[in-house]
């Protein structure tokens, strides 16, 4: 991996290749929270720093039923996301610091196509495709049950 971040720079395209691009690079166990959204229990992992949010659920080949990720950004803002080297398809909904769902889209592996928060968000969190639609959950609705599960440190204030 080194002779290849090497070559990389080398050639100019340091910029381009970053932590999480790799299918080798070392992914730390992120925090796990059990929540009930619509009545439903999920387990997401929590990705609440740059590298996490960044890397993602790339290079996975599923999903299990009941897991999602929820990424926590320090401060509301309109945030996109990619499926670059993710290999599931996702539905991604972001959702406001008040816990309302502002936008959901569902994404295609491997694609560059930028989805993007419509106004500021804290928050979004990646399932299976077509988990929010099988439940019933949509845009506008609120999902309390998010911040009890958050360390103190990731809610809003």
């Amino acid at each position: 991996m080194c002779l290849l971040a090497g070559v990389a720079l080398a050639a100019g395209l340091g910029p381009l290749l970053r932590a999480g691009d790799l299918p080798g690079d070392a992914v730390a166990e992120l925090p796990r929270v059990r929540v009930r959204i619509g009545g439903q229990r999920l387990t997401l992992e929590m990705a609440v720093d740059a590298a996490s949010r960044r890397r993602g659920l790339m290079f996975r080949e599923q999903l299990p039923q009941g897991q999602g990720m929820l990424f926590v950004w320090p401060r509301a803002g309109r945030y996109g996301m990619w499926m670059k080297n993710t290999l599931i398809p996702l539905d991604v909904a972001f959702i406001t610091g008040d816990w309302r769902i502002l936008h959901i889209a569902t994404m295609t592996p491997r694609s560059t196509q930028l989805h993007r928060a419509p106004g500021p968000v804290r928050y979004a969190l990646e399932v299976n495709a077509g988990w929010f639609a099988r439940h019933g959950i949509r845009v506008g609705d609120r999902i309390p049950g998010l911040e009890t599960a958050l360390p103190g440190s990731c809610r809003v204030r």
